[in-house]
């Protein structure tokens, strides 16, 4: 069945959402102003805030819905299931009347040159792998890595904008910045190492 959201853009949605007079707004009222786009649209929402500067360890808190979301499109889901818990959390509208324009204006950009193509990088085994790929890109941003939240979080952010248009050049683009996200993690991560064992070493030594 058709939602009437559903003709709107996503970001029309989320200024209306960051405009809001109500104090907050909870995952369940987000979920249904997305309608039948809200399993794709939560990722994006969720993506989005993880692209906000936090302290080391404040994405872990936003992070967590899309963990339990991204499987969902493994598993083939056409809607979003959550906990109840989950459901009645709620989202500060001062805090994303705050954030929220900032990136809003990039996705209205995207938004207007946007649109369905290559339909193959959608069907059963597309969806499946869009929805692996940010279920990985989730167990980072949980992660309390300083800095490391921003390129995950626009990758999952591109990619769920990219299965809510439909566009596979988006989708493409979206595989090419999981791949930078990943490089520059093991790359990081083989300095912590290193320079693990160094201390370890000097400590050792001494």
């Amino acid at each position: 069945m058709a939602h009437a959201s559903d003709a709107l853009p996503l970001s029309a949605i989320l200024r209306a959402v960051a405009e809001r007079e109500a104090p907050t707004i909870s995952i369940a009222e987000l979920t249904e102003l997305f309608g039948g786009r809200a399993l794709g649209a939560l990722l994006l929402v969720f993506g989005l805030i993880c692209t906000l500067p936090f302290p080391p360890g404040g994405t872990t808190l936003f992070g967590a819905p899309l963990v339990l979301l991204a499987p969902q499109l493994i598993f083939g889901r056409r809607a979003p299931w959550l906990p109840v818990g989950v459901r009645a959390r709620t989202l500060s509208t001062d805090h994303l009347a705050r954030g929220l324009p900032k990136v809003l204006v990039w996705l209205e950009r995207i938004e207007a040159v946007s649109r369905p193509r290559f339909a193959l990088l959608f069907g059963a085994v597309g969806e499946r792998l869009i929805g692996l790929v940010v279920f990985v890109l989730a167990l980072v941003l949980i992660l309390p890595i300083p800095g490391g939240n921003f390129l995950p979080g626009v990758t999952v952010t591109v990619l769920s904008l990219a299965l809510v248009q439909r566009d596979g050049l988006l989708a493409l683009f979206g595989y090419g910045l999981a791949a930078l996200s990943a490089s520059i993690l093991v790359l990081a991560a083989g300095l912590i190492t290193r320079g693990a064992e160094h201390v370890i070493s000097v400590i050792t030594a001494g």
